[in-house]
């Protein structure tokens, strides 16, 4: 659990460093991106070896067994707001923090199917990181404004690409853990 919290940390800690100290992250210049993305890749890993290796010892709340199917649905939501439909589409133009809300969608989709402490930890740590992120940058940015709306086919399109990737994403889950799409 520890190589968990502090990947969730670093993952964070990475994200934050912009607008929680701009007076350290300002003068690294491009060499502070490299930082960051360093600190990004350690995060993943501590999270993945964390992960992996915490034990799960209780069930924390129960799912009912139609969990699996919303999860999947959200999740495909998810995919959706993270891919570029909400510049280049219509359904999404109005919408601040389409990718964070994605992620969040993504991170609380698996806290319910997931009733276990390592997997609260890691996608309820995720899920907190992404509203405190979406909040930070509403006081940092200030007014918003959306940009041009585009089109209704291109939300078609950025749809089947999110249902082809789900699928993807779904069979390569599979093959490195438990199955999201049934048995």
């Amino acid at each position: 659990m520890t190589l968990l919290v502090l990947g969730v940390l670093l993952w964070a800690g990475a994200h934050f460093f912009k607008r929680a100290m701009p007076g350290v992250r300002e003068p690294m210049g491009d060499k502070g991106k490299g930082v960051v993305a360093l600190a990004l890749v350690v995060s993943i890993v501590l999270m993945v070896l964390g992960y992996r290796a915490a034990e799960v010892t209780d069930t924390l709340w129960s799912t009912p067994s139609f969990a699996k199917h919303i999860n999947n649905l959200v999740v495909l939501i998810a995919i959706f707001m993270m891919s570029p439909a909400p510049r280049k589409g219509k359904l999404l133009n109005g919408v601040r923090h389409p990718m964070l809300i994605g992620f969040a969608l993504w991170a609380a989709a698996h806290v319910w199917v997931n009733p276990d402490m390592p997997s609260l930890v890691l996608f309820g740590g995720l899920l907190v990181w992404a509203i405190l992120e979406m909040v930070l940058i509403n006081k940092a940015e200030g007014p918003w404004q959306p940009t041009e709306t585009g089109t209704i086919a291109k939300d078609g399109m950025f749809l089947v690409a999110s249902i082809i990737l789900l699928v993807v994403i779904g069979l390569i889950h599979g093959l490195l853990g438990p199955s999201p799409f049934g048995a």
